[in-house]
Protein backbone atom coordinates (compact mmCIF):
# COMPACT_ATOMS: atom_id res chain seq x y z
CA UNK A 1 0.00 0.00 0.00
CA UNK A 2 1.66 3.08 -0.92
CA UNK A 3 -0.18 6.11 2.22
CA UNK A 4 0.67 9.94 1.54
CA UNK A 5 2.52 11.55 4.45
CA UNK A 6 1.55 15.57 4.51
CA UNK A 7 3.70 18.28 5.91
CA UNK A 8 4.06 22.14 5.75
CA UNK A 9 5.87 24.91 7.16
CA UNK A 10 6.38 28.50 6.60
CA UNK A 11 9.49 30.41 6.78
CA UNK A 12 9.73 34.67 7.36
CA UNK A 13 11.18 35.56 4.07
CA UNK A 14 12.77 34.54 0.73
CA UNK A 15 16.05 33.64 1.65
CA UNK A 16 17.46 30.35 0.55
CA UNK A 17 19.24 29.32 4.34
CA UNK A 18 15.57 30.02 5.37
CA UNK A 19 13.94 27.43 2.47
CA UNK A 20 16.45 24.94 3.48
CA UNK A 21 16.59 24.81 6.94
CA UNK A 22 13.08 24.96 7.48
CA UNK A 23 12.32 21.91 4.95
CA UNK A 24 15.41 19.78 6.39
CA UNK A 25 13.18 20.44 10.08
CA UNK A 26 10.13 19.77 8.50
CA UNK A 27 11.67 15.90 6.82
CA UNK A 28 13.18 15.47 10.01
CA UNK A 29 9.62 15.79 11.90
CA UNK A 30 8.15 13.76 9.18
CA UNK A 31 10.96 11.06 8.82
CA UNK A 32 11.00 10.93 12.64
CA UNK A 33 7.47 10.34 13.69
CA UNK A 34 6.59 7.75 10.85
CA UNK A 35 10.12 6.30 11.06
CA UNK A 36 10.05 6.53 7.33
CA UNK A 37 13.14 3.87 5.83
CA UNK A 38 14.09 5.68 2.33
CA UNK A 39 13.82 2.46 0.99
CA UNK A 40 10.41 2.65 1.30
CA UNK A 41 9.84 6.22 0.03
CA UNK A 42 8.10 5.82 -3.65
CA UNK A 43 8.36 9.77 -4.14
CA UNK A 44 8.48 13.10 -2.90
CA UNK A 45 6.57 16.46 -4.02
CA UNK A 46 7.81 19.72 -2.72
CA UNK A 47 5.26 22.92 -3.32
CA UNK A 48 5.93 26.59 -2.48
CA UNK A 49 4.14 29.69 -3.07
CA UNK A 50 5.06 32.15 -5.25
CA UNK A 51 6.94 34.14 -2.76
CA UNK A 52 9.54 31.75 -2.32
CA UNK A 53 12.23 31.28 -5.35
CA UNK A 54 15.71 31.78 -3.49
CA UNK A 55 16.07 27.83 -3.46
CA UNK A 56 15.17 24.83 -4.27
CA UNK A 57 13.60 23.26 -1.22
CA UNK A 58 14.82 19.37 -2.13
CA UNK A 59 17.93 20.52 -1.43
CA UNK A 60 17.24 19.66 1.96
CA UNK A 61 16.74 16.27 1.34
CA UNK A 62 19.84 15.25 0.16
CA UNK A 63 21.28 16.23 3.53
CA UNK A 64 19.51 12.92 4.64
CA UNK A 65 21.88 9.48 4.55
CA UNK A 66 20.33 6.86 2.60
CA UNK A 67 17.95 9.18 0.51
CA UNK A 68 20.00 10.15 -2.18
CA UNK A 69 17.98 7.91 -4.55
CA UNK A 70 14.87 9.01 -3.20
CA UNK A 71 12.43 10.75 -6.33
CA UNK A 72 11.97 14.20 -5.49
CA UNK A 73 9.87 17.48 -7.08
CA UNK A 74 9.57 20.26 -6.48
CA UNK A 75 6.74 22.97 -7.97
CA UNK A 76 4.91 25.86 -7.25
CA UNK A 77 1.15 26.19 -5.41
CA UNK A 78 -2.03 27.69 -7.21
CA UNK A 79 -1.52 31.07 -6.18
CA UNK A 80 -5.03 31.44 -4.25
CA UNK A 81 -5.99 34.72 -3.41
CA UNK A 82 -5.33 35.26 0.34
CA UNK A 83 -3.79 32.14 0.90
CA UNK A 84 -0.69 31.04 3.03
CA UNK A 85 2.11 33.22 2.70
CA UNK A 86 5.47 31.80 2.38
CA UNK A 87 4.76 28.03 2.47
CA UNK A 88 6.77 25.13 1.95
CA UNK A 89 4.28 21.72 1.29
CA UNK A 90 5.23 18.11 1.38
CA UNK A 91 3.57 15.42 0.17
CA UNK A 92 5.71 12.21 0.71
CA UNK A 93 4.53 8.62 -0.63
CA UNK A 94 5.24 5.76 1.24
CA UNK A 95 4.74 2.04 0.82
CA UNK A 96 3.58 1.04 3.96
CA UNK A 97 1.22 -1.44 6.32
CA UNK A 98 0.52 1.67 8.47
CA UNK A 99 -3.59 2.55 8.67
CA UNK A 100 -4.16 5.83 7.30
CA UNK A 101 -5.16 6.58 10.67
CA UNK A 102 -2.23 6.02 12.05
CA UNK A 103 0.02 8.49 9.62
CA UNK A 104 1.35 11.37 11.52
CA UNK A 105 0.83 13.94 9.06
CA UNK A 106 3.08 17.55 9.97
CA UNK A 107 2.43 21.19 10.32
CA UNK A 108 5.11 23.30 11.62
CA UNK A 109 4.79 27.42 12.39
CA UNK A 110 1.93 29.15 10.81
CA UNK A 111 1.35 26.06 8.59
CA UNK A 112 -0.47 25.18 12.17
CA UNK A 113 -2.98 26.99 10.20
CA UNK A 114 -3.55 24.67 7.11
CA UNK A 115 -4.70 21.28 9.32
CA UNK A 116 -5.51 22.62 12.95
CA UNK A 117 -7.66 18.82 13.38
CA UNK A 118 -4.13 16.78 12.95
CA UNK A 119 -1.84 19.13 14.86
CA UNK A 120 0.32 17.55 17.40
CA UNK A 121 3.57 19.44 17.01
CA UNK A 122 4.87 22.83 18.40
Amino acid sequence: MIRGIRGATTVEKNDERAIIDATEKLLSVMIAENEIDPDKVASVFISVTDDLSSAFPAKALRKFEGWMYVPVMCMKEIPVPSSLKFCIRIMLHLNTDTAQQDIQHAYLEKAIALRPDLQNHS
